[in-house]
């Protein structure tokens, strides 16, 4: 019930056309109010899986995310809208990130100020690491990211999802049905291009489908040619990138997932224990994207994820925000240092080293009160 009574943003679709002829789209929302640091930043969102920015969950999202001050972009998965057809034989996978990447780059040439804060939300998690895994570059101009309620690993999730606990059987029926109407509403173009790797006999078998591990080995697989499905899920999962994240990263799962095996949590605590600007959320209530807040039946729409997502976002903007100031502040004296030492160069180069002994002990100062040392308190 607390998905019901959602607010309706308004922003605007742009069209991004792909080297390949697919047409990757993303809603565009302004900010509604002032960032708390008065910078530019942008908010590139990957929903879950076969969702767009229409859905509740994404509109509840941007629209508290907006009336912070921050900017959102939302991807919408390839082939996911109603009423807009592909324009190539292919649609959204796993952890395929062209469009996400495309987006990306596509708000970083419209805002050459902005910074950029990366949310996941699902198996838009896993794309966003993924992503930002693959190329050193994809982290430039990140503040941060945010995952939630992803599974990290598709190969270890297959045998997971198979199981009667939670009811996980059931909610991967689930899934698996709404991904086969999916995948049949843009049959004619899948059948329709020379260049597509799906044929009719592939579309007949994906009625049988009961998993979304046969919908993927049927259909999913091979719209980007992977040979098996255990090549597809080891290719496309984020757990062979995710540790080369550097910005602060924030990782939320919940104990009571019905599609995230407990199993599967062991990739983000050990990742929490190794690697300092990575923290681990683990709450014992949420459910699969949930965390409702207020009354069983009637709970309020903004749920514990939204606003710890813009909390961790906005202690991280602060902390970023502080370190440049100081960092100016560090110049300036240094500056002065060297114009009052004066005198030859000898004295000069004393002068500098002077100053430049001075910062590491601020540095550690400042490192001590980094807000990714800290986990959020689960509400």
């Amino acid at each position: 019930m607390g998905r019901i009574n959602t607010p309706t943003p308004r922003g605007v679709r742009k069209f991004l056309p792909m080297p390949d002829g697919a047409t990757a789209t993303f809603d565009l929302f302004e900010a509604l109010g002032d960032h708390s640091t008065g910078d530019d930043i942008t908010m590139v969102i990957c929903p879950g899986i076969g969702n767009h920015s229409e859905n509740y969950y994404i509109r509840t999202f941007v629209d508290y995310s907006q009336w912070q001050g921050y900017r959102c972009a939302v991807l919408n998965h390839l082939g996911a809208l109603p009423n807009v057809e592909l324009t190539s034989p292919r649609m959204f996978t796993y952890g395929c990130t062209w469009e996400f990447a495309a987006m990306v780059s596509n708000i970083k040439r419209t805002y050459p100020q902005t910074q950029l804060v990366v949310v996941g939300f699902s198996l838009g998690g896993n794309i966003v690491c993924k992503f930002l895994g693959e190329n050193r570059l994809n982290q430039d101009r990140v503040l941060c990211c945010i995952s939630v309620c992803q599974g990290y690993s598709a190969f270890s999730a297959k045998e997971t999802l198979l199981q009667w606990d939670q009811g996980r059987r059931i909610y991967n029926f689930l899934l698996a049905g709404n991904l086969k109407k999916l995948i049949l509403s843009h049959r004619s173009t899948l059948l329709g291009m020379n260049s597509s790797n799906i044929s009719n006999a592939d579309l007949n078998r994906l009625y049988a489908a009961t998993s979304l591990m046969q919908v993927d080995d049927n259909i999913m697989r091979k719209f980007h040619g992977h040979g098996s499905l255990r090549e597809y899920y080891e290719k496309e999962s984020c757990v062979h990138y995710i540790h080369k994240v550097t910005v602060p990263l924030l990782l939320v799962n919940s104990s009571d997932d019905p599609l995230i095996h407990p199993s599967l949590l062991t990739v983000p605590r050990t990742l929490a224990e190794k690697m300092p600007n990575v923290i681990f959320a683990l709450t014992q209530h949420g459910g699969h994207m949930g965390f409702f807040e207020g009354a069983v039946l009637f709970p309020e729409p903004l749920t514990w994820m939204d606003k710890v997502i813009v909390e961790y976002t906005d202690a991280v903007c602060q902390w970023e925000k502080k370190q440049s100031v100081r960092q100016r502040g560090s110049h300036q004296n240094a500056n002065s240092c060297l114009e009052a030492t004066g005198g030859n160069g000898e004295q000069q180069r004393r002068g500098r080293t002077h100053c430049l002994h001075m910062r590491p002990a601020n540095r550690a100062e400042e490192a001590s009160a980094a807000p990714w040392n800290e986990a959020p308190h689960p509400a």
